[in-house]
């Protein structure tokens, strides 16, 4: 009976999470090209913040994905706390950084790594039983790449001149509420309720890490390939 309601319960929250990155992009698709410089600072900060967090969800699958597997082998909030911030210090950095032209990141170089780094994430979770000390210091490394991901993404969209640094901040403010709600959304739907259950391990943090490798994996020979 307990075994039979937590399979349940996992293909539920699972179809509710693909449906939910099925429809996504299409609810929050937007077109700014050619109104940027008509908006005032306040309407350009309100902008960025709801670009920075939508980059992440519902449209940012792969970052997501990256958050997800860092919850996965502690799933209480005080670890993962610790190892977003270490992700946010990073992908500060190397956001700013490629923003002013300091660095000029290639996508064909960025992407692979960024689903690389997925990857790796998740076959620590599958390899390693409990969290490591060091792994604060691979997710600030993956961080400084992540955030040059963010720069792609974001020189896409362009910056206003007239507000270029507070648009800026305000994206990645926006970034770090997207993470905030993959983290508190991963907490309740089962690190709160599973996570210190015997059989948390087998049932969550394998199968979930498994489809993780399998799906970056996938994500790596196509950026590096086609």
């Amino acid at each position: 009976m307990v075994d039979t309601f937590r399979y349940t319960y996992i293909l539920k929250a699972t179809g509710f999470i693909i449906l939910f990155f099925l429809i996504g992009p299409a609810l929050f698709a937007h077109d700014v090209v050619g109104e940027l410089e008509k908006m005032s600072k306040a309407d350009a900060a309100v902008l960025y913040l709801k670009l920075g967090f939508t980059h992440i969800v519902p449209l940012g699958f792969d970052h997501i994905l990256f958050v997800l597997g860092l919850f996965l082998l502690s799933p209480k909030l005080k670890p993962i706390l610790w190892q977003a911030t270490a992700f946010t210090v990073a992908h500060s950095i190397t956001l700013g950084l490629a923003m002013f032209k300091l660095i000029t990141p290639s996508p064909a170089i960025v992407e692979p790594i960024i689903a690389i780094s997925i990857m790796v994430v998740a076959l620590e979770n599958i390899f390693s039983p409990r969290l490591k000390k060091s792994r604060i210091g691979v997710v600030f490394l993956f961080g400084l790449v992540h955030g040059m991901g963010f720069a792609n993404a974001l020189s896409t969209l362009g910056l206003p001149q007239n507000s270029y640094l507070t648009s800026l901040v305000m994206f990645n403010v926006g970034v770090e509420l997207g993470q905030f709600v993959v983290i508190l959304s991963a907490f309740y739907l089962f690190g709160k309720w599973f996570g210190n259950k015997p059989y948390y391990r087998k049932t969550f943090v394998i199968p979930l890490s498994v489809l993780i490798t399998l799906i970056s994996g996938y994500w790596t020979i196509e950026r590096l390939f086609f």
